[in-house]
């Protein structure tokens, strides 16, 4: 355990989010996602788990320690309603209440339709798989900076 970093982030998982640039994305998937035949193809090539908790939950944990790249783009995307784009699940709600919350001010996210997501989940920095039951608990987070006066030192 470490002082100030929540227990559900492994030793796995603060890896690639250090190691992770600005610009580059990391997928937050629910437990029907082919989470490790997509895994495979991303640029750390392995799966990451943050298991038998749901999406909201890991997403929070992650946006702790997480810059999003907001001020400039959308920087959360979801996965869309297989033939309703505009529909927002219960999960996708909960998550975008707490991408809003983290921003300090409304930042919608952006749609991706199913077949499309898992194109660009091929070409993410790594997956990360939760144990979200709920359908369309999967999520794209794009990595912003910390401005030099933010840094702890």
């Amino acid at each position: 355990m470490l002082k100030g970093i929540r227990a559900e982030l492994n030793g796995a998982i603060l890896e690639a989010l250090s190691t992770m640039g600005h610009g580059d994305y990391l997928v937050v998937a629910d437990a029907n996602f082919p989470s490790d035949a997509i895994a495979r193809q991303t640029r750390i090539g392995k799966l990451l788990t943050m298991d038998n908790i749901p999406a909201p939950r890991a997403i929070d944990a992650i946006l702790s320690v997480f810059p999003l790249d907001t001020p400039v783009q959308p920087s959360v995307g979801r996965m869309e309603v297989m033939g309703k784009p505009d529909e927002i699940p219960g999960v996708q709600a909960e998550v975008q209440a707490i991408v809003d919350r983290v921003e300090g001010r409304p930042s919608p996210m952006y749609g991706v339709e199913r077949m499309a997501f898992y194109e660009v989940a091929k070409k993410a920095y790594c997956v990360i798989a939760t144990g979200e039951l709920r359908f369309y608990g999967c999520f794209l987070l794009t990595k912003g900076v910390i401005p030099a006066e933010d840094v702890v030192r």
